[in-house]
């Protein structure tokens, strides 16, 4: 398989992943839905899990990019792109495609935390809380490691609820949350 038909495979599993979960989507059925044989699947990837890997790392990818392209295009300063995060959450409630929070997913699915799929799970959050960090401390947080926490707090809570709930409400109410925090810890 080339490089190019294995990325496609990829792309195309995380859709199929994201949608229908990860222990419900057997390999028959990821066949299917790929558009890949069984046989070519387990040609690149030796375990179901491996793909699992490769999609989880290309989600990292595809959604801190994204994140970190509407956050500067929403805002240009920083204690303004604190706020964005959830501007830009809200946008990504209301895409049709919106089915909650892959990772979290992935960890509850997996949920030994010395598994690759939890450990690669955890790793996107943490890489989200360096980026919280990053904007909280450009903005002059005193202390931004905990600001990021509570902003990375209300994030997931938000994702979660978002699928459960009305988006568009739960987006809302996360920003006005966000706003108190952030208003109470970089008063101007």
């Amino acid at each position: 398989m080339s490089a190019s038909k294995r990325d496609e495979l990829v792309q195309r599993a995380l859709k199929t992943f994201y949608q229908g979960g990860f222990h419900a989507i057997g390999m028959d059925k990821l066949a299917k839905e790929t558009g890949v044989s069984k046989t070519a699947i387990y040609k690149h990837f030796r375990t179901k899990e491996d793909l699992i890997l490769a999609t989880l790392r290309l989600r990292d990818e595809q959604f801190r990019n994204w994140l970190m392209r509407r956050v500067s295009a929403l805002a240009s300063e920083p204690r303004a792109q604190l706020l964005a995060i959830f501007d830009a959450l809200g946008e990504w409630f209301d895409e049709v495609e919106f089915r909650s929070c892959m990772f979290v997913k992935a960890s509850s699915e997996y949920q030994d935390r010395s598994h690759p799929i939890h450990v690669t799970a955890a790793e996107h959050k943490r890489l989200l809380l360096i980026y919280f960090t990053e904007l909280a401390r450009n903005a002059g947080a005193k202390d931004a490691e905990s600001l990021a926490r509570e902003l990375l707090i209300i994030k997931e809570g938000a994702i979660v609820l978002a699928h459960l709930f009305e988006p568009g409400e739960v987006a809302n109410d996360a920003r006005r949350a966000a706003l108190r925090i952030i208003e109470a810890e970089l008063p101007d």
